[in-house]
């Protein structure tokens, strides 16, 4: 009897379990009918479809016209029945929004208990959409009672925020429904703080939680109620001025200024422990972020009250926040909010970011010092990479650690040096990622604007001085300078060198000066990649498949798109997820490239996630006003394109399954042409830069004598055979027969040894094959013997 199902299932041991027996007795016509329904269902999938579907919808008019004839009581009882029996069973999964939504907004009397049972029933629904939907119905009716009726729903309202604010629901749904629930909680207690809406577990939301527990007031409620109502894309004037007013009233201009810097300064949390897709990133298939999805809207507010309050400590906050952030919409936030700081102070929103770089006490050239205890303590960066904390004693000798007597005798000092250093790494991570942003922007600076903030600054300069600019004098030539070089004559404007504005024959003296004078760039410049329009390019137009017909690792490029600051939507089993489009802007925002892909034409996911994807186009698209408008590929800057498609190739290059040194060993023949076919196919503009390292690099290592470079293989002699490296893809074939050797890495043998002008793993993996295969008769893995050995 679905009847007596329905009461054992509803029973919760609670308060409310009489509520809703009751119901299900009041309406007992309503749960048979409701069997009669479901058996209809059941009976329409097998030999008797048509008469079933016939007999069903007469139930369903049978239903509809019951239901409207009820009066309140009757009404409000069907309410609850309908909403015990949506999901009660595993053969069905009905959902009776259509029934319900019409007979809340018509019957009227609702009582607290009926309210409860609604508001925890629509918790347990276990489709995110489903407890969202029927969670709005509810609210329709808890709308309807009085201050003492709220006052005795309150536990329920609040489990039901809770539940809210950790469940994946579509972001404009949920904060409607948020804003609904913080409504009804604080026209019962204006001081209350619903729980969920400031994140627990968030390390930056900290400053909140503390000032809630230990100082709550109204004042303080209203304010973080108010920064939490920010879900569109840029608040109005009212919203700005009430936010004012509020961060006033609850004298938090300084708590704003905490929780950005707490932002700003927090360790990324990795979505292996939280996030909407936990279960679906496996291994090394994840990535990082700051602020949580969920917690978006309440990040926002803090934001915009950063940027409105016009704090120098939220400022400079808001500017170490420019590299971090990754969420999409929270990063448009910024980038506007950013816009109207610097609007104040009658400069562009990029001279307030460049201007806001903190310094932290640091001299000229990136160092401070302090003396305890006889001591001598420095913090300092070193080669535009690392910051060090480096002790000297007394009679000279250094040390990476902390004497026993600097330990001991000024532990709170140490704590702070070493708090220092941590934030000096922060923002040095921070500029390597705007700078090298910067290689697409195309900008310019006046010569003394320039010195002052990026060749001067204590954090920026270590890492400018390290890269190749061009100068401007009065003639207008512009020339370039080496790293650490001074500029000829008394330039009057300056830019950062990229080498798609230069020559073939200045791009190799670059290099060659590089490797010559064991020059590291902080990222990579003289050696960058070039992408240039194709002629097929300019015949298809507006898109570019250059990168098309790839098959990769799908939860791999993914996390890759998250690491490298492109918003994407996740592929998968679910309405929208066999179109994927992963989008960046370029050249300071001007420019944005969409790179399309969508699930492998014969994987349809395991579960609930796609395993490979299928790349196809990228296109271009121009900001205009409030909107992006798709223009012809011939009209995007060379720098913007240039740097977009380094990305995607990027993406391809390390995703591609045929990047995977044991591919052949797991999927049998699927995808084995492609795999061949790329795996050692012609070389990418990345892998080309790799050659023209190898080149440069070859005649300097200790096995020269065993390495050539031949086409897209850098050939090593061993003594046991002959191995053949792809440039590209850092797979190797084995000579005579072309046999595949597979090397799975667990250590790069290269690093430490061998000079690069900048980071490249896949560079370094190709080096430590090379050294291990050229000495191949000390190998000691049998794996990999076994393979040298059965074709030699």
């Amino acid at each position: 009897m679905l009847h007596d199902a329905l009461v054992a299932g509803s029973r919760r041991n609670d308060s409310l379990d009489d509520v809703r027996t009751a119901a299900l007795d009041r309406v007992r016509w309503l749960v048979d009918l409701l069997k009669r329904q479901r058996t209809e269902f059941r009976q329409s999938m097998g030999h008797e479809h048509r008469r079933s579907r016939a007999a069903g919808a007469a139930t369903q008019a049978e239903i509809d016209g019951r239901l409207a004839a009820c009066a309140d009581e009757e009404g409000r009882a069907a309410v609850l029945c309908l909403m015990l029996a949506a999901c009660s069973d595993d053969t069905s999964l009905w959902q009776y929004d259509a029934e319900i939504g019409p007979l809340i907004s018509r019957v009227r009397g609702w009582t607290p208990d009926e309210i409860a049972v609604m508001l925890l029933r629509a918790t347990e629904y276990d489709m995110g959409f489903w407890f969202a939907n029927s969670l709005g119905l509810v609210l329709n009716a808890a709308d309807q009672l009085d201050a003492d009726g709220r006052r005795a729903v309150m536990p329920w309202l609040r489990h039901a925020h809770t539940e809210l604010m950790d469940t994946t629901v579509e972001a404009r749904l949920r904060a409607s429904l948020a804003q609904r629930l913080r409504a009804l909680l604080a026209s019962v207690d204006e001081a209350h703080i619903p729980e969920g809406l400031i994140p627990a577990d968030a390390p930056w939301a900290s400053p909140l939680s503390d000032r809630a527990k230990t100082s709550p007031t109204p004042e303080l409620a209203g304010f973080v109620r108010h920064l939490a109502s920010l879900s569109g894309p840029r608040p109005t004037q009212r919203w700005r001025r009430t936010c004012l007013e509020l961060a006033d009233a609850a004298s938090a201009r300084d708590l704003v200024a905490d929780v950005l810097r707490a932002l700003a300064e927090d360790d990324p949390l990795c979505s292996r422990g939280r996030g909407a897709h936990t279960d679906w990133l496996h291994g090394d298939h994840h990535y990082h972020y700051v602020v949580h999805q969920n917690d978006g809207d309440l990040a926002r507010g803090v934001v915009w009250a950063g940027a409105l309050t016009g704090d120098p400590a939220s400022l400079e906050a808001l500017w170490r926040l420019q590299s971090r952030i990754k969420h999409r919409a929270l990063r448009k936030q910024l980038d506007t909010a950013l816009v109207t700081a610097a609007g104040k102070q009658g400069i562009t929103a990029e001279q307030l970011i460049e201007r806001s770089v903190p310094d932290h006490g640091l001299a000229p050239d990136g160092s401070l010092e302090r003396e305890l205890g006889g001591h001598r303590v420095r913090v300092a960066i070193e080669v535009a990479a690392t910051v060090r904390l480096t002790f000297t004693r007394p009679d000279g000798g250094t040390s990476r650690t902390a004497p026993a007597a600097v330990k001991d005798g000024f532990p709170d000092e140490l704590q702070e040096l070493k708090a220092l250093a941590k934030e000096v790494r922060g923002t040095l991570s921070g500029e390597r990622a705007r700078v090298e942003a910067l290689m697409s922007a195309g900008r310019e600076w006046p010569y003394d604007e320039w010195c002052r903030h990026y060749r001067d600054h204590p954090v920026t300069g270590a890492l400018v001085r390290g890269l190749i600019w061009e100068f401007q004098g009065a003639d207008g030539t512009w020339r370039a300078a080496a790293p650490m070089a001074e500029p000829p004559g008394r330039p009057e404007r300056v830019r950062l060198w990229h080498p798609i504005r230069a020559s073939t024959d200045d791009i190799r003296a670059w290099r060659e000066r590089l490797v010559a004078e064991r020059l590291r760039q902080p990222c990579k410049q003289a050696f960058r990649e070039i992408y240039l329009l194709t002629p097929a390019e300019e015949e298809t137009g507006v898109y570019s498949n250059r990168f098309a017909a790839h098959i990769v690792h799908y939860r791999q490029l993914y996390a890759l798109f998250k690491e490298r600051g492109w918003q994407a939507n996740f592929l998968g089993r679910h309405d929208g997820g066999y179109d994927g489009k992963a989008r960046a802007e370029f050249g300071d925002g001007e420019w944005r490239a969409c790179f399309h892909h969508e699930p492998a034409a014969d994987d349809d996911g395991s579960g609930y996630a796609i395993e490979h994807a299928a790349t196809d186009q990228v296109r271009f698209e121009r900001r205009d006003g409030r909107r992006w408008r798709e223009v012809p590929l011939a009209e995007v800057p060379p720098l913007v394109f240039s740097e977009a498609m380094r990305d995607v190739d990027l993406f391809v290059g390390v995703t591609s399954i045929a990047a995977d040194p044991d591919w052949t060993d797991r999927g049998g023949d699927r995808y084995a042409g492609y795999w061949r076919t790329v795996t050692f196919g012609a070389l990418t503009a990345s892998a080309e830069v790799r050659r023209d390292v190898l080149e440069r690099i070859l005649p300097r290592l200790k096995i020269v004598g065993r390495c050539t470079l031949d086409g897209r293989f850098l050939i090593v002699r061993g003594e046991l055979r002959t191995y053949k490296i792809h440039l590209g893809s850092a797979n190797i074939l084995m000579q005579p027969d072309d046999s595949y050797l597979c090397i799975v890495p667990a250590r790069r043998s290269g690093d430490g040894k061998v000079f690069l002008p900048f980071e490249d793993d896949r560079l370094s993996l190709i080096l430590s094959k090379a050294f291990l295969l050229a000495a191949d008769t000390e190998i000691t893995d049998e794996s990999i013997l076994t393979q040298i050995k059965r074709g030699a």
